[in-house]
């Protein structure tokens, strides 16, 4: 069965260990690794703008010796009316693997089930899977026992890399996460309760928390974790959306009151002087440099997962 990276959820707590595992035994042999997928194609569908997904994931493929295709949608079929499902099918016939950044997670899951190579979900309006695999090789990098770790995220949880680190963060038996919203903003209650349903089926039991008290949440956090609060398509609702999440930026206060040496994430792109204060994302705290080039680690280890047969018995 063609195995596919569509959701965080995707993953088992024990596969996402290991591919976390391969991405820092991958990461200081980064010019001289084996090319494992020599010979091989990856087909790169980017619906929207995209900086670190489009790069990592280019860099990556050419450093395992595959062959990165960049489908642009003015250049494609799909942008010019063929359907979802016809696209899966011949893009299969050439590739062996399709990386697709679009806009509805029910696109993702459409492709996927039309095609007979891996589909990745490189970011969609409901899940950003990707990037919370490189969170959390972050926090495996920064914290010896990362168990032990209580994330707190500040400001827009009903967005897709809140969703994702939700799920990741339960599969990765962290003490806690603990997102700070607004009202109106609060995280998808499915989302959070399947969290909470990994959480209580894993030895370690992360506790899963919802609360409207930014001030509250950070105590005794870890880890500080923000995004940007006007994502794309949102640009209309941009003052509407400062106006509600203003009380629920990253500041140096916040980091001050987080447990002492508490690091901050970000997932970039970030807007200083709105969700995270200059001093907080440049100062020493931030890891948010290392999570952005881990992004090209854990993109490595997951085509490999999927592209090498790997995944039909389970990651490295």
């Amino acid at each position: 069965m063609t195995r596919h990276f569509l959701s965080s959820d995707d993953l088992s707590p024990d596969e996402q260990a290991a591919l976390v595992r391969r991405a820092l035994d991958l990461k200081p042999a980064r010019s001289d690794h084996p090319r494992t997928l020599q010979g091989r194609s990856v087909g790169m569908i980017f619906e929207k703008p995209s900086t670190r997904t489009r790069v990592s994931f280019e860099v990556a493929a050419v450093e395992m010796g595959a062959h990165p295709v960049l489908l642009r949608m003015d250049e494609v079929q799909l942008g010019r009316g063929e359907s979802v499902a016809d696209t899966a099918r011949v893009l299969s016939r050439f590739l062996d693997a399709i990386v697709i950044r679009t806009f509805a997670q029910e696109r993702l899951t459409e492709l996927a089930s039309a095609a007979s190579v891996p589909v990745i979900n490189a970011l969609s309006d409901f899940e950003h899977p990707c990037q919370a695999l490189a969170d959390v090789m972050t926090v495996a990098e920064r914290f010896s026992v990362p168990s032990s770790v209580r994330l707190c995220y500040l400001g827009d949880g009903n967005n897709n890399v809140c969703h994702s680190l939700l799920l990741a963060g339960a599969k990765a038996g962290w003490a806690a996460v603990t997102i700070a919203s607004p009202e109106g903003y609060m995280p998808n209650p499915l989302v959070v309760d399947r969290a909470q349903e990994i959480a209580a089926a894993n030895k370690s039991k992360t506790k899963i928390d919802v609360c409207s008290d930014p001030d509250e949440a950070v105590r005794g956090a870890h880890v500080l974790y923000t995004d940007v609060w006007v994502s794309m398509g949102e640009e209309g609702q941009r003052s509407e959306r400062l106006q509600a999440l203003r009380d629920y930026a990253l500041t140096r206060r916040r980091l001050e009151d987080a447990s002492p040496g508490a690091l901050v994430m970000h997932c970039l792109p970030a807007h200083r002087g709105e969700e995270i204060e200059a001093s907080v994302i440049d100062g020493p705290s931030s890891v948010v440099w290392d999570q952005a080039e881990n992004r090209l680690h854990t993109a490595k280890a997951v085509l490999e997962w999927l592209m090498d047969g790997t995944a039909a018995r389970g990651p490295r």
